[in-house]
């Protein structure tokens, strides 16, 4: 009785009905990013009795999270993004299961974690995890729903349904200069729009209705309400096989260091600290052998670097650093190493031993 209470509003619609709802609930899908996308997928496709909902993000909630991750209280500043989203879930609806993985995504753990899920649902705002994910379903022949956000601008496609276009027909060069949130800035709202957009062909696909944007791209703009659809096909690549993925994704991760064991290297000429921040982004560190370059200008001026350094790369908490190593590597830099914790974290080493001294 409760469940035909709960779900009726949708199952007098006749393109769903008892059939249709059976099918959501029987349905497994990995949503992966608990951010400001996933805020707005998540609790659209609990509502509507998916049966099973994976929820992966190794991330915490920031109060800067709170204007457009509209799923988490005030409260739960500092907890778990995963484990937050499941409580939400639990109790919108008590009839989906849902399993939190509070841990990063990679190229070690992401067959584990999507052989278990029939729809892949990209919440990202990380380039170089598209693609991660992009390649990990086309191996496993999973669908992915892809949704983007650039400012006031937002994108989504589904990828590789059916056997279809994927997202490297889309964007074949793998561009990791592109600015996240964090960099760009966003409205809650966009987020918002774009997310429901994902939960719809996600439901499309497990009801078998409408047309689903396979080989499309939706692009919408929520200034002036515009919005645009265009086609793309699938294009002649390489075949991405599991070992072919082992080579990309699973070689050495990215060697990281923490700022207290390299203090003594702040004066040494040998040594570069490179910021990849912003310039408007605080706390503001000033070491004497250091340079400034954002990351989505660091490959036009690579130049400004030297090879024969060792360089420590910074940003505000340890994530941009590790895509600047990819791209240095990438232009056979050797001696480089990413500063655990980002800014942040040298901000309080140096108070640390700025104390230690003054005592």
């Amino acid at each position: 009785m409760e469940t035909s209470n709960r779900y009726n509003r949708q199952i007098i619609l006749p393109e769903i009905g008892e059939e249709g709802q059976y099918k959501l609930l029987k349905s497994k899908v990995l949503v992966v990013g608990a951010g400001g996308l996933g805020a707005a997928i998540l609790p659209y496709l609990a509502a509507a009795g998916v049966g099973e909902i994976g929820i992966i993000d190794d991330d915490r909630i920031e109060i800067s999270n709170l204007h457009r991750q509209v799923i988490y209280k005030t409260s739960a500043v500092g907890k778990s993004k995963a484990k937050e989203a499941k409580l939400m879930i639990s109790e919108l609806n008590p009839q989906v299961k849902v399993k939190a993985f509070s841990e990063k995504l990679s190229g070690k753990n992401v067959f584990n974690l999507f052989e278990k899920y029939e729809i892949i649902v990209d919440a990202t705002d990380n380039i170089s995890i598209k693609y991660l994910i992009n390649d990990a379903c086309l191996v496993l022949n999973k669908p992915m729903v892809y949704g983007s956000i650039f400012r006031f601008q937002g994108q989504v496609s589904v990828f590789n349904y059916q056997n279809g276009p994927t997202y490297r027909c889309l964007y074949p060069e793998e561009n990791n200069n592109a600015l996240n949130c964090e960099d760009a800035g966003v409205i809650g709202v966009s987020v918002g729009i774009i997310g429901m957009f994902q939960a719809n062909e996600v439901l499309k696909m497990i009801l078998g209705i409408g047309e689903v944007l396979s080989g499309k791209i939706l692009v919408y703009n929520i200034l002036n309400n515009e919005q645009q659809k265009y086609d793309f096909e699938k294009s002649d690549f390489q075949i991405i096989t599991r070992e072919a993925f082992d080579q990309k994704y699973n070689k050495s991760e990215t060697e990281e260091v923490s700022f207290e064991l390299i203090l003594g290297e702040k004066q040494n000429d040998a040594v570069l600290f490179l910021d990849v921040r912003n310039t408007d982004e605080s706390p503001k560190i000033n070491l004497k052998n250091q340079i400034q370059i954002p990351l989505m200008n660091l490959e036009n001026e690579i130049e400004k670097l030297d090879k024969n350094q060792t360089i420590y790369i910074f940003c505000q908490s340890g994530i941009r650093s590790k895509i600047a190593v990819e791209l240095l590597q990438k232009h056979q830099f050797k001696n480089i190493k990413s500063i655990a914790g980002g800014a942040l974290a040298m901000k309080q080493s140096l108070h640390e031993k700025s104390i230690l001294i003054n005592k």
